[in-house]
C-alpha cells in the first residue's frame, strides 16, 4: 500500500471524535467514511529506543499527516487506545507516566480503555492521570464501593454517524496488582457487563466499538487467564469492532482462528473477525498505529481496508562492508518538533533521576560474568527473590546471561540496577503442575556452566547429580507432581531464549509487564540496607 493512502485513512479517524452526538442519526443513502486509529500497551515508551524505533514524536508525525489528508477528503476518524499507558521504562515510571499522558493529549486521543497497569501505583496517581488526560478513560466493568469507577462509554458524532465507544478491563486485574491499590474495587465479568450496557448504548449509537484491555487469544484459548476479545465477541452479539490490548500481539490472522505468529512489520495484516465483530490489536509500545477504514451507509458498517503502520521499526541487515546495521522496514518517519519540545525535558529529567540512590548494601552482590555463569551467587538469588516477591511466585529461575554486572557495596543507584538488567526484559509467571516444574528444573540444571544459559535459582532446593535432578524441594517440601506451582522467569527465557524450553504458549503463561530492572529497584528500595549474607546461596543448589 502507498504511504499516502495509509496517512489518508488515519487522518479521517482523528478528526471524527471531537464532539458527542446531539442529533438523530446519519442521512439515508449517504456513504460516510470513518477511520479508526488505534494503539495499545504503550508502557511508558514516550521516547524512542536506542535504535530510534517508535516514540510519540514519530507517531505524531504519522497521525498529523493522516489527519490533514482525511480532512481534505471529507472523512472522519477516532484515535483510540487499548490501555496500559503505565509501567515499562524508568524515565516514565519515575515520573508517574506524566510525559506519556501529556504526549497522548498532544496526539489528540479520543478515548482509552483502562488497563490493569493503570493500577500499579497508589490510587492518588491514577486520579492524577485521570485529571491530566484530556480524553476519557473508559471501563464499564470496574466498580468502586458498588458504583462504576469510570464512565462506561462515550458517544461521538462523526459527520452524523453516532459512534459509541465503551471500555472494558480484564478481570485478572484484581490478582495482578498490589491489593492496596484496588481495595474496595471490583472487576466485574466483562461479558455480563457488556450485555447490560450494549442495549442502552445501541439506543444512542449507530456503531458500537469496544476499547478493551482483555487480550486477543487465538480461537479463544485463554488458558488460565480471564477471557478476552474473541470470547467476548462470541458471547455477546452486537459489537461492530473491538480495539484491544493486554496480550501485546499483532492481531493478524493467517486463516480463520489461526494467528499469524510470524507477522513481519509492513506486511498485510488481516484482522480477526468473530460473530460479526472485527477484532484488532497493534502489538505494543507504539510500535504501530493500527488503521481501519470503514464506510457507513444505511446501517451497514463495512471494513474497506486495514493496516498496521510501523513506527520506524527496524531490522538488522548486512551493509556493503559486512557490518550489521539497523534499517527501517518502511520509509523513515521524521519526529514531530512539537512533540520533541514537549517530551525532551521529561526525558532529560528521567535520565538525571537514574543517578539517584535507590538503596544500599553492606557488601558486594556478585554478578561478574565469570562467576554468575558458573556457580550460584547472592545476586542471582536476590534477583530471583525480587521476582518472587513481585509476582507471589513459588520459585524463580534466572538465566545468568541476563545478569550483566555486580551490585556494589554501599550506595546503589538506579543506574547500577540498569547496568545489571539493561535489556528491559519483563517478568513472566507460569502456572505449572509439579511434574512440569520437575521437568523444567531438569532442563535448567543441564545448562552449561560458563554460558549465559546457566541457571540461578530462588525458592527451590536442588540436588543435581551428573546433570540430573536427584532431589527438588519448594519451601522445604518435596515437589508434589499433582500440585500447581507459580514459577517466575523472564520473557526472554520463556520464549526459548538461551535454549530453555519454550513456555510462552503454555496455558498458564502470563507476562506481568513488569520490567526486570524496575522489579529489582523496588525490591532494593524496600529492603535496604541489604544484608548481602542473607542472599548467600549456601547449599540450596548442590551439584555432584
Amino acid at each position: 500500500m502507498r504511504t499516502n493512502a495509509l496517512f489518508l485513512s488515519v487522518t479521517v479517524l482523528a478528526l471524527a471524535g471531537c464532539a458527542q452526538w446531539g442529533g438523530s442519526g446519519p442521512d439515508k443513502d449517504k456513504t460516510h467514511a470513518i477511520t479508526i486509529l488505534h494503539t495499545n500497551d504503550h508502557h511508558g515508551r514516550f521516547w524512542k529506543n536506542r535504535d530510534g524505533e517508535y516514540g510519540m514524536a514519530a507517531r505524531k508525525t504519522v497521525v498529523d499527516q493522516i489527519r490533514q489528508e482525511v480532512k481534505a477528503a471529507g472523512g472522519y476518524s477516532l484515535l483510540l487506545d487499548g490501555g496500559d499507558v503505565n509501567t515499562g521504562v524508568p524515565e516514565s515510571d519515575l515520573q508517574d507516566a506524566v510525559p506519556d499522558f501529556r504526549g497522548m493529549n498532544l496526539l489528540g486521543y479520543d478515548a482509552m480503555a483502562v488497563g490493569n497497569h493503570e493500577f500499579d501505583k497508589p490510587p492518588v496517581v491514577l486520579q492524577m492521570q485521570r485529571d491530566l488526560a484530556t480524553f476519557p478513560m473508559l471501563s464499564a466493568n470496574i466498580y468502586k464501593d458498588g458504583s462504576r469507577m469510570f464512565a462506561p462509554y462515550k458517544v461521538f458524532n462523526l459527520g452524523g454517524v453516532r459512534v459509541g465507544v465503551m471500555g472494558l478491563t480484564t478481570e485478572d486485574t484484581q490478582k495482578m496488582v498490589h491489593p492496596d491499590n484496588v481495595r474496595g474495587i471490583t472487576f466485574a465479568n466483562v461479558q455480563t457487563e457488556t450485555a447490560k450496557v450494549l442495549p442502552e448504548l445501541r439506543q444512542k449509537a449507530d456503531v458500537v466499538i469496544a476499547a478493551t484491555h482483555m487480550g486477543h487469544y487465538e480461537d479463544g484459548k485463554h488458558g488460565v487467564q480471564a477471557p478476552g476479545d474473541v470470547e467476548l465477541a462470541r458471547a455477546v452479539k452486537g459489537l461492530d469492532m473491538i480495539v484491544g490490548g493486554h496480550s501485546q500481539n499483532p492481531a493478524c490472522m493467517k486463516a480463520e482462528n489461526v494467528l499469524d505468529r510470524a507477522y513481519v512489520p509492513g506486511n498485510e495484516c488481516k484482522p480477526d473477525r468473530q460473530n460479526g465483530t472485527w477484532i484488532v490489536q497493534a502489538h505494543e509500545w507504539g510500535k504501530y498505529v493500527g488503521r481501519a477504514d470503514f464506510t457507513y451507509r444505511n446501517g451497514e458498517f463495512k471494513l474497506v481496508k486495514y493496516a498496521l503502520i510501523p513506527i520506524n521499526l527496524k531490522k538488522a541487515v548486512k551493509a556493503a562492508d559486512g557490518k550489521t546495521v539497523m534499517q527501517t522496514y518502511a520509509a523513515e518517519i521524521a519526529e514531530s518538533p512539537e512533540m520533541l519540545q514537549l517530551l525532551k525535558p521529561f526525558q532529560d529529567f528521567g535520565q538525571q533521576k537514574l543517578l539517584v540512590e535507590v538503596g544500599s548494601s553492606d557488601g558486594k552482590l556478585e554478578g561478574d560474568r565469570s562467576v554468575v555463569r558458573s556457580q550460584p551467587t547472592a545476586l542471582g538469588v536476590m534477583i530471583g527473590q525480587s521476582m518472587m516477591d513481585k509476582t507471589k511466585a513459588d520459585l524463580a529461575i534466572v538465566n545468568a546471561g541476563g545478569v550483566r554486572d555486580s551490585l556494589p557495596a554501599g550506595k546503589i543507584t538506579y543506574k547500577d540496577v540498569l547496568t545489571v538488567h539493561p535489556f528491559g526484559n519483563t517478568v513472566v509467571v507460569v502456572t505449572l503442575t509439579g511434574k512440569e516444574v520437575r521437568d523444567y528444573l531438569a532442563a535448567a540444571a543441564k545448562m552449561t556452566a560458563g554460558s549465559g544459559a546457566f541457571a540461578q535459582f530462588a525458592g527451590v532446593q536442588l540436588v543435581v547429580e551428573a546433570g540430573q535432578v536427584a532431589s527438588a524441594k519448594i519451601a522445604g517440601q518435596d515437589i508434589d507432581p499433582s500440585k500447581s506451582y507459580r514459577m517466575a522467569i523472564n520473557n526472554f527465557v520463556a520464549a526459548g531464549g538461551d535454549g530453555y524450553p519454550k513456555l510462552n504458549n503454555h496455558p498458564g503463561y502470563v507476562d506481568t509487564g513488569f520490567v526486570d530492572a524496575d522489579v529489582l529497584r523496588a525490591y532494593i528500595a524496600a529492603n535496604s540496607p541489604l544484608k548481602s549474607q542473607a542472599y548467600a546461596p549456601g547449599n540450596s543448589v548442590v551439584r555432584r
